[in-house]
């Protein structure tokens, strides 16, 4: 359990900046309970500041310009201990879904009160899913299918034995046969030494051996950035 002397360490993700003054606002009300230790604007952006910082939730919205919203979540995810929380102005179920199958701990809409925002990011801290019954009921048929099909598919465990990391390498392995090492490691903001242990595990998780095999592969199963 968290030391509750210690205050909940927030990192803010919104492409609207007067959202972000908005929370940082609200947030600093908390204060010394909670503190906002980063402000960022883009997925991009935000991975840089984990390099910088350590927190202990990244409150994120999911409409950042255009971003695929889930890809958004699991690289934060591969990079940082922090617990995602979304918060999202869209009402679309499959939205909110989609978010916590990549690896959300719960899905806030901005329409919510301060002390129903505040109160989420509380309980993610505590280590609990901010989830209605409805939602939680979706969420839990969705992994049960999802273990069903992996059941039936050797490959598909494979796949699902991949790190977020590994498989945004993947990914980035199969939309660009070209890309050497460097450039991928730039586009994933890693070392390439990272990058070639990555590697060396996903060759072994899938049984290939080779950048050529990987991208085959890549394209035969669809995993693509974004999936």
């Amino acid at each position: 359990m968290p030391n509750p002397d210690d205050p909940i360490k927030i990192l803010l993700l919104d492409d609207h900046r007067s959202v972000l003054w908005g929370l940082e606002k609200l947030i600093e009300g908390e204060h010394p309970r909670m503190q906002v230790i980063g402000k960022a604007t883009t997925s991009t952006e935000a991975l840089r500041l984990l390099d910088e910082v350590k927190p202990d939730i990244i409150l994120l919205d999911l409409d950042l310009g255009g971003e695929n919203g889930s890809s958004s979540i699991q690289a934060l995810i591969a990079k940082s201990k922090a617990r995602v929380l979304v918060l999202t102005g869209s009402r679309d179920i499959a939205v909110h879904d989609a978010a916590v199958l990549a690896g959300a701990m719960g899905v806030v809409e901005k329409g919510e009160s301060a002390e129903t925002i505040l109160k989420a990011i509380r309980k993610v801290y505590e280590g609990e899913i901010w989830l209605d019954r409805t939602a939680t009921g979706r969420i839990f048929l969705e992994l049960s299918r999802n273990k069903a099909s992996e059941a039936l598919n050797p490959e598909q465990k494979k796949i699902a034995s991949l790190t977020p990391r590994e498989r945004q390498i993947v990914a980035e392995i199969g939309s660009d046969a070209a890309a050497g090492s460097k450039q991928i490691a730039e586009r994933l903001h890693i070392s390439e030494h990272t990058l070639r242990n990555h590697i060396a595990s996903i060759y072994e998780k899938l049984e290939v051996s080779s950048r050529l095999e990987l991208f085959a592969y890549a394209g035969k199963h669809n995993i693509v950035p974004g999936t």
